[in-house]
């Protein structure tokens, strides 16, 4: 009995199981499930598509189309990957514009201009009276410097506002390292007394290290080279700290001075206890004041932020109360409590002398009195009656 859709006359001897067989082997190794559909080059309309006029029966399949002409389950895979591909279009092309820009308009970032050397004029202030003496905490009361604060607290910032080129993060930087600078430089008491130089020197610009270095091997007064412009020092023959609670006011302010600079100026007042550097101790009611007034400027560019650094540019320094004739490069020389008025000029200048002479020759100020500090009836009155010293003009 013949089977449906065989032959009518049955299959050919020999036409039958061999064939089937050989192409069950061909097509053993293929796969036709739905990827392998998708990815053929050419793709079959659909009989609704044919019915059409001049229709083709096939068509040519491009590597960017999504596999499918009908939205359904079956796209998904399809149009992830055609949406891959865009992305990737997408990417190379944005790296190949990135690159054409870049070799067309390379750009170089500014280069901070190398530090300056720092200028500074260091000015004695001679006392118009005979020097003042007694507890640290009587002079300070009786003084201008009663209503300064202590310390660091007397170093405050502005309101800090970014600037055209700088953010408040940058400018608010900038005050705190200047703050910092004026911390090491004014009130650390190993700086004070002469023992360390270091906690300065890791705050300046690298371009200015040798300078300060030969500031501090061999001190002069020629405008460049001042120990007292970069930092407060006292010389440890003459005088020494009796109190470290260091009266501090004054003000901070910044400024953008370049795209790449940042600017801040300070003009602070230091008021200082101190002691004759003797063998003993000295009495409590042996102390007196003396003053420093300090303007400087500081200079930031981006690296100076990021490093936490400065330029010290240019310090303007009055000191008081020493004698004019002292030379306040190296060191202040206060003229401690007793000490009377001096008339003695600044040093004299030899013009023919070779060497670098001292600019500061002949700059010399008159430190203005203050008012008598009061006795209490507890306290004896002072063998030698003297004015009060009050903070540089």
């Amino acid at each position: 009995m013949a089977m449906p859709g065989d032959p009518p006359n049955g299959t050919p001897e020999g036409a039958g199981g061999a064939d089937d067989e050989f192409r069950a082997d061909e097509y053993r190794s293929v796969v036709f499930d739905e990827d392998f559909v998708r990815a053929a080059r050419l793709q079959e309309f659909s009989a609704q598509e044919r019915m059409g006029e001049h229709a083709r029966a096939v068509r040519s399949r491009s590597i960017w189309s999504s596999g499918t002409s009908h939205p359904g389950p079956r796209s998904g895979s399809g149009g992830a990957a055609r949406q891959g591909r865009i992305i990737v279009l997408c990417i190379t092309l944005a790296l190949a514009g990135a690159v054409y820009m870049g070799l067309r308009n390379p750009y170089v970032p500014p280069a901070g201009d190398p530090a300056e050397a720092m200028s500074s004029t260091v000015v004695p202030l001679a006392p118009s009276e005979p020097v003042p003496g007694g507890r640290p905490a009587d002079l300070y009361a009786h003084s201008p410097a009663a209503q300064y604060r202590i310390g660091a607290a007397g170093i405050t910032f502005p309101g800090v506002r970014r600037t055209r080129h700088f953010s408040e993060e940058q400018v608010q930087a900038a005050l705190t390292i200047a703050k910092d600078y004026l911390v090491q430089s004014s009130l650390d008491p190993d700086v004070l007394s002469g023992e360390a130089s270091r906690p300065v020197r890791v705050l300046l610009d690298p371009d200015q290290l040798t300078q300060f270095d030969q500031s501090m091997l061999a001190p002069s007064g020629n405008g460049r080279h001042a120990v007292t412009g970069w930092l407060v020092r006292f010389d440890p023959a003459t005088a020494v700290v009796a109190d470290t609670r260091v009266r501090v006011s004054g003000v901070l302010a910044a400024s953008e001075v370049a795209p790449n600079a940042l600017e801040v100026t300070s003009d602070h007042t230091f008021v200082y206890a101190v002691r004759p550097a003797t063998g003993q101790r000295a009495a409590a009611d042996g102390a007196s004041l003396f003053t420093v007034r300090r303007e400087l400027r500081l200079r930031f560019d981006r690296d100076d932020l990021t490093a936490r650094r400065a330029e010290l540019v240019s310090a303007y320094v009055m000191a008081g109360p020493q004698a004019c004739s002292a030379d306040p490069a190296g060191g202040f020389r206060p003229l401690t409590a007793g000490a009377g008025p001096t008339t003695t000029g600044p040093a004299a200048t030899d013009p023919y002398a070779s060497g670098s002479p001292r600019r500061t020759a002949g700059l010399c100020g008159m430190l203005a009195p203050a008012e008598k500090p009061t006795e209490t009836p507890a306290e004896k009155p002072a063998a030698t009656p003297g004015e009060g010293v009050s903070p540089a003009p």
